[in-house]
């Protein structure tokens, strides 16, 4: 399997916007509530580190000018973010896999609890368990 350096070669920020383009986050909103402009944040996708047998990602949440990001109930996106469409885990989980080229599987994954960064960032947690 890889070593760190290896990882954060492949998982650039370009790969990372491929991975999960910046106009996700519209069509997120605009799922959950008919109209994009509705969203309190933007969601991207940051690669952390890699420990072991694990990938650890973080879906960064960005609160939008104007908006607050605390008042959207962000507690309880790792339920909704798991099952969503249009974020599509599974959907990006195979695309990390796609990208490992064969070195790694991606044999499960997991979101965690959200954490406050800030007033105006929070993180859901990604993880991705690698096997043979």
């Amino acid at each position: 399997m890889m070593d760190a350096k290896g990882f954060n070669e492949i998982f650039t920020p370009g790969v990372l916007k491929k991975l999960f383009p910046e106009d996700r986050s519209d069509q997120f909103f605009d799922a959950l509530y008919g109209d994009a402009t509705e969203g309190s944040y933007d969601i991207c996708l940051e690669f952390k580190n890699h420990r072991e047998n694990r990938l650890e990602f973080d879906l960064c949440l960005t609160q939008r000018p104007g908006q607050c990001i605390s008042c959207s109930l962000t507690y309880g996106l790792p339920e909704v973010f798991s099952r969503h469409p249009v974020i599509n885990i599974n959907g990006l989980v195979q695309k990390v896999e796609g990208l490992l080229d064969g070195g790694a599987r991606c044999v499960d994954w997991q979101l965690g609890a959200t954490r406050e960064i800030t007033d105006e960032i929070h993180v859901v947690p990604l993880v991705i368990i690698l096997g043979h």
